[in-house]
């Protein structure tokens, strides 16, 4: 196994953008015991993991990452595209949870 690689805290903390809240992402949080974050565009893998686990204090199975196209839209007669983003999908250790409604 690789050991542990020291990131910068700074860089850590800008990481994680925000957790999806979605009706698909409570039933994958219920089923299979993972969260779904909004990351970074040049996020990796450890420094999701490394995030997740120093701000939630939780420990980190696994961690898959999903590149989202931005959909094509109209404004009026004019076309446009939404941002591209990049979602990760946290798999937790067994009994671990995080908690957003609450503070802690």
């Amino acid at each position: 196994m690789n050991a542990p690689v020291k990131y910068n805290s700074e860089r850590l903390m800008t990481v994680l953008l925000a957790p999806v809240v979605s009706e698909k992402g409570t039933h994958i949080a219920d089923k299979y015991e993972q969260v779904i974050f909004k990351v970074m565009p040049d996020a990796t893998k450890p420094e999701v993991k490394a995030a997740v686990e120093a701000m939630f204090k939780v420990q980190v199975e696994s961690v898959q990452i999903v590149n989202v196209s931005g959909k094509a839209k109209r404004f009026g007669r004019f076309n446009g595209r939404r941002r591209s983003w990049k979602k990760a999908y946290v798999c937790l250790a067994p009994g671990q949870e995080i908690n957003f409604g609450t503070e802690s």
